[in-house]
């Protein structure tokens, strides 16, 4: 067994695999590291800033990672009816949870829906927008880590991404984070081939921080982020969606909402 961690995408993504091969993971650690590159709202060079600033103004032939994770939002936006939107980016700007690159407080901003593909690689906006890929990217990046690791030959292994994990091959224990007692952990069963994320205010809460759930259809700033002491996590073949859908269970606390089963993922909720 070899396990490597590295600090990106904001936390700490750990590698297992049930082999000895240092450049597999390597390469699974680059392949994070290039989602990073693209999609991180603190890069003011990445290419998801380069979206916030253009793409109401011309067109841009973005990377084909970025395209495919706009088009699973957007996705995931329809199937939720909305409550999942990443066009939150100036909410937490405001909040001062994310850098000010830009001032777009002139504009009538859109959302995810309002990325529109002229080809596969080519996209435009019809409203100025601040998108923040923050509630999708982590779960991305683990299910791009998993292929390369696949690739290489790997059959059996882990990724996890600040709790965003994706298990294949081996069955794996699974834990979550007792929200009562942030550092105690919950045995919650084990997984086979398949993804959990978590979405939780443990430390915010603690530090007394404003939460970084953001309820899209809120009107002004004092009801835009959603405060909770709970747990919510999803179960999902891929990371990515299982992400993505926790913050569609926090916002709509509804676990029959018929999003889940749009994409075949399960629920769990852990009252604080």
């Amino acid at each position: 067994m070899t396990i490597r961690c590295q600090a990106l995408l904001g936390t700490f993504v750990e590698i297992t695999i049930d082999q000895e091969s240092d450049g597999a993971i390597t390469k699974a650690f680059t392949t994070v590291g290039q989602v990073q590159h693209l999609m991180s709202f603190y890069d003011p060079l990445s290419e998801l800033n380069q979206i916030n600033r253009w793409a109401h103004q011309v067109s841009l032939v973005v990377h084909p990672w970025t395209a495919e994770i706009i088009k699973i939002a957007q996705e995931i936006y329809q199937q939720s009816n909305g409550l999942f939107n990443c066009g939150i980016g100036h909410r937490l700007v405001a909040a001062g949870l994310l850098p000010r690159h830009l001032d777009l407080s002139q504009y009538e901003l859109g959302g995810i829906e309002d990325i529109h593909f002229i080809d596969p690689q080519t996209l435009r906006a019809s409203k100025p927008v601040c998108l923040d890929l923050g509630g999708i990217a982590k779960g991305f990046a683990v299910d791009k880590a998993v292929e390369s690791l696949l690739a290489s030959g790997i059959q059996s292994g882990c990724v996890n991404a600040g709790g965003d994990l994706r298990v294949f091959g081996t069955a794996r224990p699974v834990q979550i984070r007792n929200p009562s007692r942030p550092n105690q952990l919950i045995d919650v069963g084990s997984l086979q081939n398949g993804a959990i994320a978590t979405s939780g205010l443990y430390f915010s809460n603690r530090d007394q921080e404003q939460s970084h759930i953001i309820n899209p259809f809120a009107k002004d700033e004092s009801e835009a982020h959603l405060h909770f002491s709970g747990s919510y996590s999803v179960l999902a073949n891929e990371c990515v969606y299982a992400d993505a859908l926790t913050k569609v269970l926090a916002l709509s606390n509804l676990r029959d909402h018929t999003c889940f089963t749009h994409f075949s993922a399960k629920t769990i909720k852990i009252a604080a």
